[in-house]
């Protein structure tokens, strides 16, 4: 079983936007990119039939909107993905785990304590942590424990 472990595509910057930070939406380059990311995440996960969870950040909605509607299937709103619920995140690992295959769209900080947690746990990561906007890393899973984690950059 996989966990598609997402980090949102490019959003306006932060410092030009006005308002409230979790309605900052895609650039334009970012809804190219979630375009992209679609098939990709479709590829990755094969034959398994994927949960679509975000953050309700309106830019990780967006990442998992064009996977949504070509999946036919819905995005469930999941608050433990938002920025700054990184030790939240890894609390409810083990209950995404348990829901089967999956996308998990989030925020760099979340992804870096994920990935943390996993390292502590002795999953092995190839590397330097890392999760540029439109990344995957996807999560093998054996047994109810994520066993492995590989890096796929953002498409190009």
């Amino acid at each position: 079983m996989t966990i598609l472990l997402v980090r949102h595509a490019r959003a306006g910057r932060r410092d030009r936007w006005v308002g409230d930070d979790r309605l900052r939406p895609l650039s334009k380059k970012g809804r190219v990119q979630a375009e992209d990311l679609s098939a990709k995440l479709r590829e990755l996960a094969g034959a398994q039939r994927l949960t679509l969870r975000s953050s309700p950040w309106v830019r990780c909605v967006q990442t998992l909107e064009p996977l949504a509607s070509a999946l036919g299937t819905e995005i469930k709103s999941d608050d433990a993905l938002g920025e700054g619920m990184g030790a939240k995140a890894v609390e409810v690992l083990g209950f995404w785990i348990r829901q089967g295959p999956a996308a998990l769209c989030t925020h760099g900080d979340v992804i870096e304590a994920i990935l943390t947690h996993l390292t502590g746990s002795g999953v092995r990561l190839g590397g330097r942590l890392q999760a540029a906007k439109g990344s995957v890393w996807v999560l093998g899973v054996t047994d109810g424990a994520i066993v492995s984690a590989r890096y796929v950059p953002p498409p190009a």
